[in-house]
């Protein structure tokens, strides 16, 4: 009998350990229905990865702002960007336990569909947070940086400082195929006056949001030409790895980088000329909307619907007419991460 009791506690473990295999826990709460309308906000944030500094302050952000407003809640994340069945499994997890709405920064815009469509059809609402999914109407509602205007901020403000100089440009990209990727880079063409087929364009790599990627990446670009005048960074990490690179041949002085994200980190990065300017990004804005919706819906049953703009600044020590920007101080009183 007392093997018979230990081998049922052993499985009923490992059934426990399986249920949230592939994603990391921030709190559990008990089971229940998903319906709102019932009064008590519970709120399951998923994100791409619970490391990256972003998400870490989007969690924080969604974790303040419920407590404030007597929400439950609870935070699963994949273990790596582009972790598409770990969301799955949060999202199914966040289910069982009785969520009434889920906030998700999906990792891809289209591999978590099938899960939210289920999550919805049982009556959650569902926010995407940060990255919008495709289509956008998979979700009942994006909270998110308008990631082309992003991008069509950096590419305007490299083009004033260009002061009609003819751009030959780097391009140092994210992961190809993503929403994020596709709209920032978009954008900051459209910013700069080119297409993909510009000739301007000398050189293109994809770094995968990655500082060393970025780095390899355009040493490699560097053996081809040296002559350049500009380069578009996806996001600050590789504004980094993209400086390393330049820094190391002498180019730093001659062309003007831009970035976009806003971590604190980053703004530092243009306070001490790294770049010249990056494009600050909200997520604890994004983070508390979501909660005070989640609130909104589980007392009224009321759903927010389509695309929330949760804006984005230039930050820049070095402002240019006709681009509108804040400086570095500024950047450092709003950013997010470790200050």
């Amino acid at each position: 009998m007392r093997q018979r009791s230990l081998l049922a506690l052993t499985l009923a473990a490992a059934v426990a350990a399986t249920s949230v295999g592939a994603c990391t826990v921030e709190r559990h709460w008990g089971g229940g229905s998903n319906a709102g309308g019932g009064g008590k906000a519970k709120v399951g944030l998923v994100t791409k990865t619970d490391t990256n500094p972003y998400f870490v302050e989007l969690r924080a952000a969604a974790k303040a702002a419920a407590e404030a407003n007597g929400a439950e809640f609870n935070a699963l994340a994949g273990q790596f960007d582009g972790d598409n069945d770990g969301q799955v499994r949060a999202i199914e997890n966040l289910m069982q336990q009785g969520a009434n709405t889920i906030l998700i920064t999906p990792s891809s815009s289209t591999g978590v569909l099938d899960a939210i469509d289920r999550a919805r059809k049982a009556g959650v609402l569902v926010i995407a947070l940060d990255t919008a999914t495709e289509p956008d109407t998979a979700v009942d509602a994006t909270f998110a940086t308008d990631n082309f205007e992003a991008g069509r901020q950096q590419g305007a403000y490299v083009k004033a400082v260009l002061a009609g100089k003819p751009p030959k440009l780097f391009m140092v990209d994210g992961t190809a195929g993503s929403t994020v990727d596709t709209q920032r880079h978009t954008g900051f063409l459209k910013g700069i006056g080119l297409t993909d087929a510009s000739p301007e364009i000398k050189g293109k790599t994809p770094a995968n949001g990655d500082q060393s990627l970025a780095q390899q990446g355009v040493e490699n670009l560097l053996q081809r030409t040296t002559d350049i005048n500009a380069v578009y960074t996806m996001n600050e990490p590789m504004g980094r790895g993209t400086y390393a690179a330049l820094q190391a041949r002498g180019l730093v002085n001659q062309l003007v980088m831009g970035s976009i994200d806003g971590g604190c980190e980053g703004v530092k990065n243009v306070r001490d000329g790294q770049y010249a300017a990056t494009v600050m990004q909200f997520p604890k804005k994004m983070a508390e909307q979501g909660v005070l919706a989640a609130v909104e819906y589980a007392k009224t049953g009321k759903k927010p619907s389509g695309f929330v703009n949760t804006g984005s600044a230039v930050i820049t020590d070095k402002p240019i007419p006709g681009v509108e920007s804040q400086d570095t101080k500024w950047g450092l009183e709003n950013c997010w991460g470790t200050k």
